[in-house]
């Protein structure tokens, strides 16, 4: 599986040159599925799952980009179902658009859903995270992002696909406490390299090779 770890969607050609990179085909020929579930555990989430998923996000571009094809991935109905009916759709699919919101609630439906367990076979797939749509990519979130908890309880983790953390929306306006000193304290927390990045920032990663995309501002921290 190819990353690209965004924290406001697809917001400016550096990025956007990155995914077609990834995707080794112009987006007008390539299907995408959209995963909205993370949102619906922030208020307001159900309104804006249907604004990504419709493409009427203009501030985190991702299903508007114009996809060949576009369909909905809902990971909390796929435990209903069987497994036939949805992983060969998500096998044949070019990319995955993953919706922010909270990341502890998006990493319980990965693991409830099975769609974790079948990452690792998904060789070909696209990831494209939104916010926590990319922090689960990480090994940990830190406690500064923990909202959403799971039935059974449990700590900051995530998937830990790639080895570092990810502090998104680096000075947004609309998030005054997202700031480099709040980031660095974040840092502090964590064993593990953790980038702070803002929403023209975005991270690449194919196999062992990890590169920052960025027509705005960031900072590594915990440097391996």
């Amino acid at each position: 599986m190819r990353l690209l770890l965004t924290s406001g969607g697809v917001k400016n050609k550096s990025i956007h040159d990155a995914l077609l990179d990834l995707l080794d085909k112009p987006i007008a020929e390539s299907s995408a599925l959209c995963i909205p579930t993370a949102g619906y555990a922030n208020p307001g989430g159900i309104g804006r799952a249907w604004n990504f998923i419709s493409g009427n996000e203009p501030e985190c571009p991702m299903a508007e980009l114009g996809w060949k094809s576009v369909g909905v991935l809902e990971l909390s109905a796929l435990p209903s179902l069987k497994e036939e009916l949805w992983t060969s759709a998500v096998r044949e699919t070019d990319v995955l658009l993953v919706n922010g919101g909270d990341p502890l609630y998006l990493n319980y439906w990965m693991g409830e859903s099975g769609l974790a367990d079948l990452l690792p076979s998904l060789n070909d797939t696209v990831w494209v995270g939104l916010s926590a749509g990319s922090m689960i990519m990480t090994p940990r979130i830190g406690d500064d992002f923990v909202g959403w908890r799971p039935p059974a309880g449990g700590d900051d983790s995530t998937l830990g696909i790639v080895d570092f953390s990810i502090f998104p929306h680096l000075d947004h306006p609309d998030l005054p406490e997202n700031t480099m000193a709040a980031a660095e304290k974040w840092a502090a927390t964590l064993p593990n390299p953790a980038y702070a990045m803002d929403d023209h920032t975005a991270i690449k990663v194919v196999g062992d090779v990890v590169e920052v995309v960025s027509e705005g501002h960031w900072k590594l921290f915990n440097e391996a």
